[in-house]
């Protein structure tokens, strides 16, 4: 099929990717315009993979208010440089980082901060609740790892559904962001208020 320059700018348009990377995209998927824009996404996740090694110093400190002054969060998400910072795509990922935060509660940014002690009280807890429900000790392993793995999607902030759009994670979104901004993008913390919350 003949792939014509105006298809090459409308793939362009829909996804931001380069010109090359467009062209090179629909050839091979025959101009299937669906089919070319996953082929640019599952490249563009490859490269974020990429990127995600970078160091990350720069960035931003965003503070964000919720339901009236109800909720507050500050999340600091770091970049490569000021550039990517000051950029609308950045600070629209920023705040859309923090505005998930306000409405899911999570604990830790990854999976690797969730302090040992706490994974092992799960873990227990889980293995009683199996055993008292007279499940077969060799099936209590696998009930106490699905358990875990809803443990840490309720309470980590990368591994949650992100708020705007629930089939894909925070963390599949950011890897969207690094693909699409060209620079390793971390969440590196974060503080979540909640009024009259014991603190």
């Amino acid at each position: 099929m003949q792939i014509t320059a105006q298809m090459v700018k409308q793939l362009r348009e829909m996804t931001g990717a380069g010109m090359m990377d467009c062209k090179k995209a629909l050839q091979e998927a025959d101009g299937d315009f669906d089919k070319a824009v996953k082929i640019l996404r599952e490249r563009g996740l490859a490269k974020a993979a990429k990127k995600a090694g970078r160091a990350a110093k720069e960035g931003i400190i965003h503070a964000y208010i919720h339901g009236g002054g109800r909720i507050g969060v500050m999340v600091e998400v770091n970049c490569e440089t000021d550039f990517v910072a000051r950029t609308d795509d950045f600070k629209n990922l920023v705040n859309d980082i923090a505005l998930h935060i306000a409405a899911y509660a999570p604990r830790w940014v990854k999976r690797e901060d969730v302090p040992e002690d706490i994974i092992e009280q799960e873990k227990e807890i889980y293995r009683k609740q199996a055993l008292q429900e007279g499940k077969p000790e060799h099936v209590v392993e696998k009930i106490v790892e699905g358990k875990m793995k809803n443990f840490y999607k309720e309470n980590v902030l990368l591994e949650q559904p992100f708020v705007k759009d629930e089939d894909k994670t925070v963390e599949e979104v950011i890897k969207e962001a690094i693909a699409k901004i060209g620079e390793n993008i971390v969440v590196r913390r974060f503080v979540r208020w909640e009024l009259g919350e014991e603190s």
